[in-house]
């Protein structure tokens, strides 16, 4: 009988796991190095930075929103010029596509291109009337909207690009007079979302600089995927 040798083989497995909030908290990312001698396979995991994970999720193509405040000055007025630039942006990156292109998802199960740029000006909107309650009422408790159901609409599916493209040009005219108008105090302002507590106009300027971003990087990355 001919003995074998016995071979060590040495794996290093990168693992995400991803929850959602509201079950199990922010995503968390192991490391797993494993040593693997037949049987069994011994594993050890340690946590990771988030920066170490190479995460491809097409639904957050520039990552998840988070935020560091309170703002510098010099950071409060780059997430102005990105609110500022949002509308010159969406417009660069639906330019020239077809009808069967802006009815194309995005993803697997995602939004059409055509969905996503009638969302922005939507929600948008509903941000602008955040920041008048905030600076004109105490506390006030918003009313969040149904954004998938508002996406299912029949103006949503049917109304020319240029229409929202065109309504987002003028409302963040209107809404980026008022942002660069709030003095310090202002910014510390609040509303209150029922399902998230209560928000300063600061975290919320972050959010939706990361927000137009974040729809504009759907459509780009798409086309780059399909060589648009």
């Amino acid at each position: 009988m001919v003995q074998q040798k016995k071979r060590e083989i040495k794996v290093r497995i990168d693992y995400v796991h991803r929850a959602s909030v509201q079950e199990l908290g922010p995503t968390r990312h192991l490391q797993l190095s494993c040593t693997v001698r037949a049987r069994p396979i011994i594993c050890e995991a340690s946590t990771l930075n988030k920066e170490e994970v190479n995460l491809t999720d097409p639904r957050f193509p520039i990552g998840k929103f988070s935020y560091d405040g309170p703002l510098t000055q010099d950071k409060q007025q780059a997430l102005l010029n990105d609110v500022a630039q949002t509308p010159a942006h969406l417009r660069a990156a639906v330019k020239g596509l077809s009808d069967a292109q802006l009815d194309t998802p995005y993803r697997d199960g995602g939004w059409t291109v055509r969905q996503v740029t009638h969302h922005v000006p939507d929600s948008h909107l509903n941000a602008y009337v955040r920041f008048k309650l905030a600076l004109t009422e105490d506390d006030p408790t918003i009313k969040p909207y149904a954004e998938g159901p508002w996406a299912e609409l029949a103006d949503t599916k049917a109304t020319p690009i240029e229409v929202s493209l065109t309504l987002l040009d003028s409302l963040h005219d209107r809404w980026m007079r008022l942002l660069r108008s709030l003095t310090p105090e202002q910014w510390k302002r609040t509303f209150r979302h029922p399902e998230v507590g209560p928000m300063n106009l600061e975290k919320t300027l972050a959010l939706y600089a990361w927000h137009g971003k974040h729809h504009v990087a759907h459509v780009t990355e798409l086309r780059k995927r399909m060589s648009w």
